[in-house]
């Protein structure tokens, strides 16, 4: 079955990449809608942008789309992952800005809202996207790959210079409401001279060391320290669940990154979508339906998210 919010939520903060402050509100929606953002603040021009992956338009470091007219919203990533984590398919997501809320760089807050509103059943079927056989893209040494499973599971490989995050690996099933307790937590991340650098060229504006984890040699500069010893690879987890949610159907499959990024996991389904032996269109099953990500999510599960 298809799900929404019981009732609306609304959020408010400054986008990570712009520094502008913004209020989103995420509406419950009918059946069928799916997802979709509304720029409120845009009045000369169509406000309505799908969250596809035919929308996105490719941009460094986050998620961007963007509809015919030119209106756009960036940095959808924490946001999707946090409605697909949370079983939601129907929502309406209304932002007076050009860049979702960055909050403290995690989905947990997101996630916690959502739990704490609720989730609706809506009387209608659920179709998903069963992978049948492998696709794979590659560029300048990352991978990511899609292949046959009987339900979504993420493992993701990183490998940074910098000792305080250096090489990582994970693998997770995203069944019953693995995300919220083992990812939603986890922060977006970056090195001192990164973050040094963008801001000298007038990037990441909103960044500040309370809402990403930044990290300078073997040291973790920001206050607190690490939620997880192994935090860089669950966010970027996160990040890949938020970014293959653009599929605008559960995924059945495997998913592998090997150092890839937002624009990878875009060209994936791009590839997946484009090969018409790879996939399938499939009514769910009661068996399917429940191993789908933020089916079985209960506010017990909360008290595992920091």
């Amino acid at each position: 079955m298809q799900a929404t919010l019981n009732t609306a939520v609304t959020f408010e903060g400054v986008g990570l990449h712009s520094g502008v402050p913004v209020i989103m509100t995420v509406r419950p929606a009918g059946e069928n809608h799916g997802i979709w953002f509304k720029r409120v603040d845009v009045t000369d021009a169509d406000p309505m942008i799908p969250a596809l992956y035919d929308a996105v338009e490719h941009k460094p470091l986050c998620t961007r789309i963007v509809n015919a007219a030119g209106t756009d919203v960036t940095t959808i990533e924490h946001i999707m992952a946090a409605l697909v984590g949370c079983g939601v398919r129907n929502a309406l997501i209304e932002i007076d800005g050009p860049e979702v809320p960055i909050m403290d760089g995690a989905a947990g807050e997101f996630v916690r809202a959502f739990v704490e509103t609720g989730v609706k059943l809506q009387d209608a079927p659920l179709y998903a996207i069963e992978v049948l056989e492998p696709v794979s893209v590659e560029l300048h040494g990352a991978v990511a790959t899609l292949s046959p499973a009987g339900s979504l599971e993420i493992a993701f490989e990183i490998d940074f210079e910098d000792a305080a995050i250096g090489a990582q690996s994970k693998t997770l099933n995203m069944a019953n409401g693995t995300f919220v307790r083992e990812l939603s937590d986890s922060r977006t991340f970056c090195r001192k001279s990164d973050i040094d650098m963008m801001h000298a060229n007038g990037l990441a504006l909103g960044g500040t060391y309370e809402n990403a984890v930044v990290v300078d040699g073997d040291a973790v500069l920001s206050p607190g320290g690490l939620r997880h010893d192994d935090e860089a690879v669950r966010h970027k987890m996160l990040d890949a669940l938020g970014d293959l949610s653009l599929a605008g159907a559960p995924i059945l499959g495997r998913y592998t990154g090997i150092r890839a990024g937002h624009a990878m996991t875009n060209m994936l389904l791009r590839e997946l979508f484009s090969t018409p032996s790879a996939y399938r269109l499939v009514n769910c099953t009661h068996e399917q339906l429940s191993r789908l990500p933020g089916v079985g999510v209960k506010q017990a599960d909360l008290a595992l998210v920091a």
